[in-house]
């Protein structure tokens, strides 16, 4: 039976029916990480680029909407590694109410979970009560509402492709005793105080609850939000600016390789390096987008300025533009509280000065596109 200090292999029931799972140790490892030249120098610069980061957001006095933007994509990115097809633009259609469907529900719920967990760190610690309660939220009324949403699982799950059974699987998790166990002792983990880095100790929880998978759906997207969750709660990061998805999606197989190199070797090494550069690219992109998002918004907040006696009216619409970058003149109007006339003036004079074009040729219901600050966003997804 194989045995190292990520863990061991576990057998479950008897006969035919017989299956092996995983069981995880505790974290931290036994014996410790080697903290190699490699992880120390990737680990200062890790540190040291997000510093940048949270120092550079603030400075933003709008970093609220830049984060509720950011939070959409990540929503986005986070929901395309499962497999959902759905858009940047699906995601800010003024008509999502209307034009919905379980791809974009998916993406929506993601948003409503990140948002629901972060509002509640401010009276919760990250517990089990809280994944619970974040899980259940990105799960209701879409594709996994059967499988328990807000509960740990109460059967046996596995990994592997699509039709493969216990038999077969790629990797099978801890059988629901020990995942309960397992659960414990991660919470504790997460608590505690110890010398561990906030990078590295997040890069172990995650490989953590990825390794247990306490749900029958969604562990992926829970896992991939406790990394902001955590930052934020360790006051390495004060606002959601990093993301780690972009970067998993594009380097998939081997961020599931480096998962079961754990599992199978114990080698927490490689998968700490692989992660903690993940952070620092994301955090690098982060740093990019936010300049980018920046200079737009000065070099038009200038060009609003000298628009004369209508410069107050659009510099409400263009306030409102950087939170919802497509709109139509109808629900801009209900939200700002302004007629639909004055709305209406508002987004011709924003067409006429280059800051909006329209993106349907219909004249009623007309929509109308903030192009270049969303080609910004839509970079990567």
């Amino acid at each position: 039976m194989m045995k190292n200090r990520a863990g061991e292999l576990r057998k479950n029931l008897t006969g035919e029916l017989q299956y092996t799972s995983f069981l995880p140790s505790p974290l931290p490892p036994k014996p410790p990480l080697e903290m190699d030249e490699e992880i120390v120098s990737l680990l200062a610069k890790t540190n040291r680029i997000i510093g940048i980061l949270e120092g550079l957001s603030r400075q933003i006095p709008n970093i609220e909407i830049f984060v509720s933007m950011y939070v959409r994509k990540e929503a986005l990115l986070s929901s395309q590694i499962e497999g959902t097809q759905a858009t940047l633009d699906d995601i800010l259609d003024p008509k999502i109410e209307e034009n919905t469907n379980r791809h974009v529900t998916d993406v929506v719920n993601y948003i409503r979970a990140s948002q629901h967990a972060a509002a509640r760190l401010k009276e919760l610690p990250i517990c089990n009560r809280l994944i619970k309660e974040t899980h259940a939220i990105l799960l209701e009324g879409v594709r996994g509402e059967e499988k328990n949403p807000g509960e740990f699982r109460r059967s046996q799950n596995w990994i592997g492709p699509q039709g493969s059974t216990l038999n077969n699987a790629l990797y099978i998790p801890p059988n629901v005793e020990d995942m309960e166990t397992a659960m414990s002792d991660l919470e504790k983990f997460i608590n505690e105080e110890d010398e561990l880095d906030p990078l590295i100790k997040i890069a172990l929880i995650h490989y953590q609850f990825e390794t247990i998978h306490p749900f029958l759906d969604g562990n992926g997207r829970i896992g991939r939000l406790l990394v902001n969750l955590f930052l934020m709660e360790t006051g390495v990061l004060g606002f959601e600016t990093l993301y780690i998805s972009y970067f998993l999606k594009r380097n998939r197989v081997e961020y599931y390789d480096r998962l079961m190199e754990v599992r199978n070797k114990g080698n927490f090494e490689q998968w700490v390096k692989f992660f903690l550069k993940g952070m620092k690219e994301s955090a690098a992109d982060a740093i990019q987008t936010i300049e980018r998002l920046v200079k737009l918004h000065d070099q038009n907040w200038e060009t609003i300025l000298n628009t004369g006696r209508s410069a107050k009216t659009i510099k409400k619409v263009f306030a409102y533009l950087e939170g919802s970058p497509i709109i139509d003149i109808k629900k801009t109007s209900e939200q700002l509280g302004l007629s639909y006339n004055a709305t209406a003036n508002a987004v011709n004079k924003l067409v006429d000065l280059g800051i909006l074009i329209q993106t349907e040729n219909v004249q009623r219901n007309r929509v109308f596109s903030y192009e270049e600050y969303v080609n910004i966003l839509r970079q990567d997804t």
